[in-house]
């Protein structure tokens, strides 16, 4: 009995651990989230708006940052948005060489966050 009873013990801790983890991740990130989005905001305001105010475009007009644009052109993910940042196509500059990792993902997150909001 005591290998089971050991077992037993173990587990019911590495379960214990794993929700205190989770919890801990529920609690921080939003706070995470918010700092990303004020961040994406302010390399917004340097870097795009001049181009892409209130998600319009004023270099082409079917490429805004309006969701429905975004789906249609497949740029509707963090992922997709900051791929196009980094290496840029197009008329859209690459900002890879001028922005940190940080700042692409930052900038990423806020035009996804806005673009599902409207632009509001």
């Amino acid at each position: 009995m005591g290998p089971i009873k050991g077992r037993k013990i173990w587990s019911v801790k590495v379960w214990l651990g794993i929700l205190c983890a989770l919890w801990a991740l529920t609690w921080s990130v939003p706070g995470a989230i918010a700092a990303d989005l004020d961040l994406g905001a302010k390399v917004f305001e340097v870097h795009c708006v001049g181009c892409h105010l209130k998600g319009g475009n004023i270099v082409r007009r079917g490429k805004t940052l309006q969701l429905r644009a975004l789906q249609r052109n497949g740029v509707d993910t963090q992922e997709a948005i900051a791929d196009l940042v980094t290496h840029g196509k197009n008329n859209m500059s690459a900002y890879g060489d001028r922005l940190t990792p940080e700042e692409i993902q930052a900038v990423s997150a806020y035009v996804l966050d806005r673009a599902q909001t409207g632009w509001r």
